[in-house]
């Protein structure tokens, strides 16, 4: 039995190849990744995943997936050579933002029958894989399993779906997840369910700043900086949320999901912040961008470059925090603002179990909130594509809102039908 999907080939002289090709001159050119004879390709053949021989694991069918940040940073060879080590599979099907239709339970299968509709928690734990918990996962923090490269029962070498392709993804016709990892989302329109991923993202990214003070940035409005804007108004409704951003398309999703302001990225956000809040601007002789004195709270950084972290740093006031949920990699940055003003830096990764959600996980939560229309999400899927068009699809996401982009899905099997 065989099933169409669009497969990645990451044998590692080929990926070395293609990440050279992408610095060639007008960028992708045929054959650099994407052509026929790239390591991308849309396949016909491809086996349907097994379900593992273990109780609780289920096969769906995928209804819509997004495309992520991490996605097209494979696509495109600029993912960390560090993250290596986390996405091993030399074989991968993309796609971990997923609503899926049930389409066989296997033994022991009790939360989820077939037809129903369900979002994917991606991650893969110890508690999947058949393992006595790590110490990672013992303590609640599944999303940082410290077994993540060895498969046990599910046979994949990577720490969530859409990075091995033994389960199948979401740009195919076919995944595999256990049940402790879906969630039902009923008559939850799919361009609203497909968000769930990347909000419990958000949210877990959000709840991770233990609120002290009146005044948050988020840098980087794109899907998981709008989400994390969102998450945060419905957190703390009286909360100053500043959004950092180019672009009147971009600026505009921020005051609509609930940002107060938005405003372009450059050293005068801390002259216009300044003005706003009744801040100091202090000017260092040698730096270009000045210090807010009595700056804000905490700065969620959606972007990870070297220009927005640095002006991260120099808008947090003193014992601030900058949160970093942008998948940063090696940046050249000053940090000696951390040092003389006693911030804190957090990093945040995948979504999981929370303590301020009395131990519920940021999944279940925001299932809750799409279900709802006062969270206001609408309009985040710009585009749908099929998976015959996956090319465009992933030029689309990757241009971002030149393209008029925001999140960008794709409808693997239009037998499936939509809800909305």
């Amino acid at each position: 039995m065989t099933m169409r999907g669009v497969l990645t080939d990451l044998s590692v002289p080929r990926y070395l190849a293609t990440a050279a090709a992408q610095r060639l001159p007008g960028g992708l050119g045929k054959g650099a990744g994407w052509g026929s004879s790239g390591m991308i390709s849309l396949r016909d053949d491809l086996p349907v995943p097994e379900l593992p021989e273990a109780p609780g694991w289920v096969r769906l069918r995928p209804e819509l997936s997004g495309i992520c940040g991490s996605d097209t940073a494979v696509a495109h060879a600029k993912t960390a050579l560090v993250l290596s080590a986390f996405y091993a599979a030399r074989r991968q099907i993309f796609g971990h933002e997923i609503v899926a239709v049930v389409d066989r339970a296997g033994p022991g299968v009790t939360a989820v029958s077939p037809g129903d509709r369900v979002t994917i928690d991606p991650v893969l734990s110890c508690a999947h894989r058949g393992f006595a918990p790590c110490r990672s996962c013992r303590e609640g923090f599944p999303y940082v399993c410290e077994r993540f490269d060895q498969p046990g029962v599910t046979r994949c070498h990577s720490s969530t779906l859409g990075f091995d392709a033994t389960l199948g993804g979401g740009w195919s016709q076919y995944v595999v997840a256990h049940q402790t990892q879906l969630h039902p989302v009923g008559a939850i329109p799919s361009h609203r369910a497909v968000l769930a991923e990347p909000a419990s993202i958000a949210l877990h990214a959000a709840l991770h700043w233990k609120r002290r003070g009146d005044r948050a940035v988020v840098v980087g409005p794109g899907t998981i900086g709008l989400l994390l804007i969102a998450a945060l108004r419905r957190l703390h409704p009286d909360l100053d949320i500043t959004a950092v951003g180019p672009g009147a398309f971009s600026q505009a999703h921020a005051v609509r999901v609930g940002a107060d302001r938005a405003l372009a990225p450059g050293p005068h956000v801390v002259e216009a912040l300044a003005e706003l809040h009744g801040g100091r601007v202090i000017r260092p002789r040698l730096t270009r961008i000045p210090v807010l004195e009595q700056g804000v709270d905490v700065v969620f950084d959606c972007v990870a470059l070297p220009q927005s972290l640095d002006l991260g740093l120099h808008l947090l006031r003193p014992t601030g925090m900058l949160v970093l949920v942008g998948g940063a990699g090696k940046q050249p940055v000053d940090w000696s603002l951390v040092w003389n003003r006693q911030l804190t830096v957090q990093g945040t990764v995948n979504s999981g179990p929370e303590a301020a959600l009395g131990g519920r996980t940021t999944m279940a939560q925001v299932v809750e909130w799409l279900a709802d229309p006062s969270y206001v999400v609408d309009g985040l899927v710009t585009q749908t594509f099929g998976l015959d068009d996956w090319r465009t699809a992933l030029r689309t996401a990757s241009a971002g809102p030149r393209a008029g982009a925001v999140k960008v899905a794709l409808r693997p099997d239009p037998g499936i039908p939509l809800v909305s």
